[in-house]
């Protein structure tokens, strides 16, 4: 599918589903992280539905684009979103974070679909321009995309990675940032302030692009702009919101780590957008 011919109402359509099928999972499991899945669904929507060229019956499809959750603790909203695209079956989602399932809290290679173990956060771009960087000694074109939490490139290893795509022109390395402004004990303003975020990124030399990340036509808009730069990576500083869809979680870093009991979700669901 182009990217720019998407069904944007369709993938609006199935946002909302994600956000309810990632509420239930969490109840379910009694664990998990609610806040970084809700603000990042529209991203997962875009990539899987109209972005990135993927095989869901050959998962190691050798010219499939790659995307790394670096920030792997949103794994109920990889989890959802593969599930949806056909990766695994829907009813496993019930197996959230119980012992001897594949869908732990954080993501890791044992489920179809998941291109890189996480736990410590701030090595996924590393590991995207290795990705990219033999993409183009096998001649390949598939691109390597990587989404980040605003908290976790407040890490070093972040920005030597950054470095090092910009060094070698790796113009098919995608990095996302899922910029809701909250990590898990506060305000990332508070904690160790980001800003100017977009000047930084472009000083290390990438290409710079910022939108509303809970914006589908947006999104898509980006996406299509990054296959046409040429000679260096791209960044999408994509503006979102904690807990998109359910306001009483909105921007709140309580619900960073804390799952909703059934009656917590009986509201969410019925407030949900």
């Amino acid at each position: 599918m182009s990217t720019l011919s998407a069904d944007i109402p369709a993938l609006r359509s199935k946002a909302l589903q994600f956000r309810k099928e990632i509420l239930e999972t969490l109840e379910t499991a009694g664990s998990g992280h609610p806040g970084g899945s809700l603000s990042a669904v529209e991203i997962f929507v875009a990539l899987y539905g109209a972005v990135m060229n993927h095989r869901p019956k050959e998962p190691l499809w050798e010219g499939r684009d790659r995307l790394v959750v670096s920030k792997g603790h949103i794994s109920p909203a990889v989890y959802v979103t593969l599930a949806n695209f056909g990766y695994f079956p829907k009813e496993e989602l019930k197996t959230f974070r119980k012992f001897g399932s594949r869908l732990q809290g954080h993501v890791t290679k044992k489920l179809p679909g998941v291109e890189f173990n996480t736990g410590s956060l701030g090595h996924g771009l590393s590991y995207v321009n290795g990705v990219a960087m033999a993409a183009r000694l096998k001649g390949a074109d598939f691109k390597a995309y990587c989404l980040m939490g605003d908290g976790e490139i407040q890490e070093g290893s972040v920005w030597e990675a950054a470095m090092t795509a910009a060094h070698f022109k790796l113009d098919n390395v995608c990095a996302i940032v899922d910029y809701n402004k909250v990590q898990e004990n506060g305000l990332v303003s508070d904690i160790k302030g980001l800003e100017p975020l977009g000047a930084k990124w472009q000083s290390f030399g990438w290409k710079v692009i910022t939108v509303d990340g809970n914006d589908l036509a947006q999104l898509l808009q980006a996406f299509a702009d990054f296959k046409a730069v040429k000679g260096q990576p791209t960044v999408i500083i994509a503006n979102t919101l904690k807990g998109k869809g359910v306001p009483f979680m909105e921007l709140k870093s309580a619900w960073h780590g804390k799952a909703p009991n059934k009656e917590q979700l009986a509201e969410a669901l019925k407030v949900l957008y």
